[in-house]
């Protein structure tokens, strides 16, 4: 499996709505980050939806590194 590319080193803020799906960019290519855009399209990669029970401010990762994706753990760190 190939490694996604990284978009940036710290996360994206969000501001989320409850109920409602965001498709967050797993490959590091989308230039909507940190959502896709379907520049994954021939690669191993898939965006994965997200949908919030609240309305609120989330982290999402932006170094494509993250445990616990689509949110930021702070693996950026490590870079």
């Amino acid at each position: 499996m190939s490694e996604p590319k990284i978009a940036q080193k710290t996360p994206y803020p969000v501001n989320v709505e409850k109920g409602k799906t965001y498709y967050w960019c797993a490959c590091g290519l989308s230039n909507q980050q940190p959502f896709c855009s379907g520049a994954h399209r021939g690669t191993e990669f898939k965006p994965l939806p997200f949908t919030p029970n609240e309305t609120k401010t989330v982290y999402f990762c932006g170094c494509k590194g993250t445990k616990k994706p689509p949110l930021c753990d702070g693996s950026h760190r490590s870079l």
